[in-house]
């Protein structure tokens, strides 16, 4: 038997149901996507040189925020320590707006990216007769991400440098040494030099992809290099250990 006009769903009504069903799903994507970007991975773009050839400017990366980080991994960080001169916040409200719930890449510069090579109690220095970076006496091997031109790869530091890492705090370390403002020219900076070392509270996470350009889509990985370093021989102290002379940049 036929549905009776009478009986049947207005145009209007069905319209609104459909409306009604739509509101719910784009809703629901919303609050997904934002929960994936506060919980469990958030997208940024690479602001500088620092990182090359990791890492190119304008470079997409995805990070991560549920497995932790370790030494030898590229972290995002909040910039507390002042080491931007003028950090830049975004301004525009529908950007931001698509920012927070995951539908656009973090470009201010309040955060910074660098790759970890001292956790807390870490003894950090530079450099052994071959000129290596050592961490708690072992040398690491950093040929296969260090910036390279024509063959040539740069030196891992022009600097010299000696430091024990505080508790709570991270040695971070651009990828590109002759071209990034790392913890190596900050040492001076904060009581005690505190000012060179990274709050871990300050971590946004891992960076464990490049997702944009498409061509330079490729996952990033812990180099092996840092499986040999061993732990700290003592507990990290509340303040920095730094010998010999603070770095120039």
């Amino acid at each position: 038997m036929s549905e009776s006009p009478s009986t049947r769903p207005s145009a209007g009504r069905v319209a609104g149901m459909w409306a009604k069903e739509i509101a719910i799903v784009v809703v629901g994507a919303l609050l997904a996507s934002t929960l994936l970007r506060l919980f469990v991975a958030q997208m940024f773009v690479i602001p500088s040189g620092s990182m090359e050839n990791t890492l190119l400017i304008r470079d997409r990366v995805m990070v991560q925020k549920v497995a932790g980080w370790s030494r030898g991994d590229v972290v995002v960080f909040r910039d507390t320590q002042g080491w931007l001169a003028d950090p830049a916040e975004e301004t525009d409200p529908v950007r931001k707006a698509l920012i927070f719930i995951g539908l656009a890449p973090d470009e201010s510069s309040n955060h910074l990216i660098k790759r970890v090579i001292g956790m807390p109690g870490d003894h950090v220095t530079c450099c052994d007769v071959q000129g290596r970076v050592t961490v708690n006496t072992q040398p690491l091997d950093e040929q296969s991400y260090l910036y390279s031109e024509g063959g040539t790869v740069v030196a891992p530091s022009a600097m010299p440098f000696d430091v024990v890492v505080p508790a709570g705090r991270i040695f971070v370390m651009g990828d590109h040494r002759d071209n990034s403002q790392d913890s190596r020219c900050h040492l001076d900076e904060g009581t005690d030099g505190m000012g060179a070392f990274v709050p871990t509270e300050n971590v946004v996470g891992s960076a464990v992809a490049v997702v944009y350009p498409f061509d330079r889509w490729r996952t990033l990985s812990r180099p092996d290099t840092f499986a040999r370093v061993p732990g700290p021989t003592s507990p990290a102290s509340a303040k920095p250990v730094i010998t010999g002379e603070i770095p120039v940049c």
